[in-house]
């Protein structure tokens, strides 16, 4: 299986903040915060793929029921000698459905898993090998803007892959340039498919991430767990509860881990000491809803226009292709 798998580990072309340094910056700031990449250690991808077999977090199953059915049609529509290049690969489940309809349509098929947590990424890649044996993999670690520029070329098209509303996790503008980049690495017959998480009622979002058994919770609250390990510090895991309310006005969950009480944290690897009032929160991460209309806003500037949109029977998740406009 090795010898059809080619591991990169890419480093982008500007000095990146270190884990230490935006520890430091997003706890000295106000409000504070810490950025969302950094969830996702081996133990918080461990966590959020538990997340998503949750009966409270819709996205992934639904996102899969819509794959289920429509995979042969979009790698039809796409066309033939493929290559599949997944930004946020994760544990490439849903991914399946897609590999599977294009090795139905070609002889052998070129995957690109792109994703941070390098241990995580090997391990999947190796899984895929095993269970497809026409399948052969150029692993990438590393963040998705570092990526865009490194992703291989093919004689074919590119199917490029950003599932799981994995976009809401970036501000607007994060995600108008994400997708100008990628654009401009895009030629004619190439295609983004991207599924995004439709607006619907708060109880319905709110739920999925503040599920019953904690486990949202206990993947929030492993950010403080990987600081402690990684830089020193001394949180007490105890004095923090996790909150993920919705803004209607933002169309968007916000992830949050809020203080119980007044308390001061000493991390020895940043060098820092950092006060916590009673409510005061971190926030972790975004989570943007969207309607047709907003996320068609939000791809014009980029250049990039919808080709084809799948939803589901509740519209509660699309998939949109998305094509490179005419120059």
């Amino acid at each position: 299986m090795e010898s059809r798998l080619k591991f990169i580990e890419v480093k982008g072309d500007h000095p990146k903040t270190t884990f230490c340094q935006a520890v430091d910056e997003g706890l000295s700031a106000a409000p504070k915060s810490l950025p969302t990449l950094y969830l996702y250690d081996h133990r918080g991808s461990e966590l959020f793929e538990e997340i998503t077999c949750l009966p409270e977090y819709y996205p992934t199953r639904t996102e899969q029921s819509i794959l289920e059915r429509v995979s042969s049609e979009i790698v039809e529509a796409v066309g033939g000698d493929l290559m599949i290049v997944e930004f946020g690969s994760g544990s490439s489940t849903k991914t399946r459905l897609l590999l599977s309809a294009a090795l139905d349509r070609q002889r052998s098929l070129p995957y690109v898993p792109i994703d941070i947590s390098t241990e995580f990424l090997k391990q999947t890649s190796l899984t895929l090998l095993r269970d497809f044996d026409r399948l052969t993999i150029q692993a990438m670690s590393a963040e998705y803007f570092d990526a865009i520029a490194a992703m291989p070329e093919h004689s074919g098209p590119r199917l490029m892959l950003f599932l799981g509303s994995n976009i809401g996790n970036l501000t607007h503008e994060e995600a108008t340039s994400f997708l100008a980049q990628v654009r401009s690495q895009m030629k004619p017959k190439d295609r983004i498919l991207i599924g995004i998480d439709l607006v619907k009622e708060r109880t319905i979002l709110e739920d999925a991430y503040n599920d019953r058994r904690g486990v949202t919770a206990e993947f929030n609250l492993n950010l403080l767990r990987r600081i402690n390990r990684e830089l020193d510090g001394n949180f007490d895991l105890s004095g923090f509860y996790h909150s993920a309310p919705y803004d209607e006005r933002e169309q968007r969950i916000e992830m949050r881990l809020f203080s119980l009480s007044r308390q001061i944290v000493d991390i020895d690897g940043t060098g820092g000491v950092y006060s916590f009032t009673p409510g005061e929160f971190i926030h972790t991460e975004w989570s943007h809803k969207y309607t047709l209309d907003s996320f068609r806003r939000l791809c014009r500037p980029a250049g990039l226009e919808l080709d084809a949109t799948w939803r589901d029977e509740r519209d509660w998740f699309a998939m949109i292709l998305l094509r490179p406009d005419a120059p």
